[in-house]
């Protein structure tokens, strides 16, 4: 048989393309240029040489199908999919992984309670298929003016089906002072998604729900279900997915759990009361500086301070958004520190980790 024939025969019996790379394609006269790669080869080319082969145009298009499909031309684009922050892009992607193109609406080192989207971001808005909220301040207002700017966009509410609790605040009254305490009143949501915000009857609700590993559970139920409704063809995977991240998070509380065994109770005092959540899941008491998203007046600062030295807190928290003015001035009058840690880092599980260890060791 000639090398050529036996060239022709040989592509049904040989991986083409581990045995050759295409240089390129000329359609005409069923010429075929290709440049053989491999040392190794059944058909005794020289490396570098090119070879002239008569093929059928049939057998050109078959064999180009093939080194698409391998290449996964024809792939579909990943979903494109917003988030208000950045724990949400790591849910998200936990879930969705190569399928889901995420981007994030507040850039780091930005409050989710102030943010105003960017104009390149609407612009990227504009062609997304899903927003993923999780309650925060800015949505409130923006979330409308969002999805007139795109009416095909799905917004899904991932605190759906989260029973929120009011935000913690420094009390004082004449009669004595409650400091900080977390009112773990849980109350029925109702059905409608609009209806997950504050009710002014109860003050404002803490939107800090991705602190909480039990609540993410809920967020990352609500998460699979929208990527399966928009792209029921990979149902399968984000199933596997989801149960993996399932998996991590339950290893993540339990972790924590037994960090903070034997802990319940303590007090830890902090600048803006993000750790609301936290607090309730592993049995710990928020005490924060701020007055209901204002910064304390002077009789207040005074009764924290008291407060602070009354059960021993040495260590003010604080998070990367906001000032560290109030919590510096009363870490002097303690005799203590400011620590930073951020309620907004991407790397999620690390994150909690990391913060509860920190906590271990101040509680000691």
């Amino acid at each position: 048989m000639s090398r050529v024939s036996e060239l022709d025969t040989g592509l049904h019996r040989y991986d083409v393309k581990r045995v050759f790379e295409m240089k390129s394609l000329i359609i005409g006269r069923g010429y075929k240029v290709a440049t053989h790669i491999e040392n190794k080869n059944p058909y005794g080319f020289k490396p570098g040489r090119f070879c002239m082969a008569p093929f059928s145009l049939k057998t050109i298009i078959i064999v180009l199908l093939s080194l698409l499909i391998q290449n996964n031309v024809f792939a579909k684009d990943p979903l494109q999919v917003f988030v208000s922050i950045a724990p949400q892009e790591y849910f998200v992607e936990q879930i969705g992984k190569d399928l889901v193109d995420v981007q994030v609406m507040v850039q780091a080192g930005a409050s989710p309670h102030t943010y105003e989207p960017k104009p390149l971001q609407m612009t990227g808005l504009s062609k997304a298929e899903i927003y993923f909220a999780v309650g925060v301040t800015f949505e409130n207002a923006w979330l409308k003016k969002i999805s007139s700017f795109n009416p095909n966009l799905m917004i899904v509410h991932t605190e759906k089906n989260i029973q929120k609790i009011p935000m913690a605040a420094h009390h004082h009254n004449d009669n004595g002072h409650k400091h900080g305490e977390n009112n773990h009143q849980e109350e029925e949501t109702h059905g409608k998604e609009h209806d997950y915000d504050h009710h002014p009857h109860d003050g404002i609700r803490d939107p800090h729900i991705w602190l909480s590993p039990p609540l993410v559970k809920i967020q990352a139920r609500n998460i699979l279900d929208a990527l399966q409704q928009v792209d029921p063809a990979n149902n399968s995977t984000y199933e596997a997915n989801y149960k993996d991240f399932i998996a991590e998070i339950d290893l993540l509380h339990a972790g924590l759990e037994n960090t903070f065994s034997g802990k319940e109770g303590t007090p830890f005092m902090v600048f803006h009361p993000s750790w609301g959540y936290f607090a309730k899941a592993y049995g710990l008491k928020q005490v924060p500086i701020e007055v209901e998203g204002k910064d304390p007046k002077p009789a207040q600062l005074k009764e924290i301070i008291k407060y602070a030295k009354e059960q021993g807190i040495k260590v003010i928290f604080v998070q990367p958004q906001f000032s560290f003015r109030n919590a510096e001035m009363v870490a002097k009058e303690i005799n203590g520190k400011v620590v930073s840690i951020d309620p907004l880092a991407y790397d999620w599980s690390e994150n909690l980790r990391e913060v509860a260890s920190i906590f271990g060791e101040v509680f000691k």
